[in-house]
C-alpha cells in the first residue's frame, strides 16, 4: 500500500490492526529494565502521561530515539487517537498555522493532546471512529505531515515484518526469520497471541541470533519464563 506524503486517512488500517501491530513489536522488545525507566524509547504499552502521572494503559507508544515520536490512544467505543511526530514533518513550519484539530469531535480534544499540541510535540493528529480515520483538512501546499517516516512501516502486515526484521538485525540469510516475525503478526492481528505463541517466536528469536552471532560480542540469552508471561500479557489489551 503506498502511503501518501501528507499522509491521508486511508493510508492507515483499522484502528485495532494498527493496535496490534504495534502491540506485537512491543512484545518482541520488551525488556525488563526498560520497564522501569521513565524515559525510553522503543515500543511499549504506556502508562503515564507526559507529566509522569499514572494512565490507564490504554495507550501504545512509540519513540525511536532520534527524530520520531508516537501515541496510539484507545477510546470507549472502538474509537482511537493517532498523533505524534516526525522530523519529516512541515506542519510546525507551515504558515500560516495549521489547526490539526479542526474538525475534531469532542472527545479527542483530550487534555494531553492539547498540551502536546500546545508544546509542538505533535504535528499529526488522526482520530478514528465509526470504522473509519479522519483528520483535518491540510492546505494544498503542505509537503508532508511525517505519517508515512513514522508510522508507514505499521501500515501494513508484510511492511511490519520487514521492520521487525530488520530491527531484530535478521537478514535475508537468516533462516526462519520472516516465518517468525510473519506468525507473530498473524496472531496478533487475529488476537490469539498466548504464552505458547510468544515462547515460539522467542525461541525463534534466539536460536536465530545464536545460530547467526547477531549479538556477538555478547551471549544471546534465553527469555526466562517470566518474560514470556510479560510479553504475552501486552497484546491481551486489544
Amino acid at each position: 500500500m503506498k502511503i501518501h506524503r501528507p499522509g491521508r486517512p486511508e493510508d492507515l488500517p483499522d484502528a485495532g490492526l494498527l493496535w496490534a501491530r504495534w502491540a506485537a513489536f512491543a512484545v518482541a522488545t520488551w525488556n525488563a529494565e526498560e520497564e522501569k525507566e521513565r524515559f525510553r524509547n522503543g515500543y511499549w504499552l504506556g502508562d503515564s502521561d507526559s507529566g509522569g502521572h499514572r494512565g490507564s494503559g490504554n495507550d501504545l507508544r512509540y519513540d525511536d530515539g532520534a527524530c520520531s515520536r508516537w501515541v496510539l490512544l484507545r477510546a470507549d467505543g472502538g474509537r482511537a487517537v493517532l498523533f505524534g511526530q516526525d522530523d519529516s514533518s512541515r506542519v510546525a513550519r507551515h504558515e500560516p498555522p495549521i489547526d490539526l484539530l479542526a474538525g475534531a469531535p469532542g472527545w479527542v480534544r483530550q487534555e494531553l493532546l492539547l498540551e502536546l499540541l500546545e508544546r509542538g510535540r505533535a504535528e499529526c493528529v488522526y482520530w478514528f471512529e465509526d470504522g473509519s480515520w479522519q483528520r483535518a483538512a491540510y492546505p494544498d501546499d503542505l509537503p508532508d505531515d511525517g505519517l508515512d517516516c513514522g508510522i508507514g512501516h505499521l501500515t501494513s502486515r508484510d511492511r511490519a515484518v520487514d521492520a521487525m526484521c530488520a530491527l531484530l538485525e535478521f537478514d535475508d540469510d537468516c533462516e526462519g526469520a520472516v516465518e517468525a516475525c510473519r506468525e507473530l503478526f498473524e496472531h496478533a492481528e487475529r488476537g490469539t497471541v498466548t504464552e505458547q505463541v510468544v515462547r515460539s517466536f522467542a525461541d525463534s528469536v534466539f536460536r536465530i541470533q545464536t545460530e547467526y552471532e547477531l549479538l556477538w560480542p555478547k551471549v544471546p540469552i534465553a527469555r526466562p519464563e517470566s518474560d514470556l508471561a510479560s510479553m504475552a500479557a501486552l497484546v491481551g489489551w486489544r
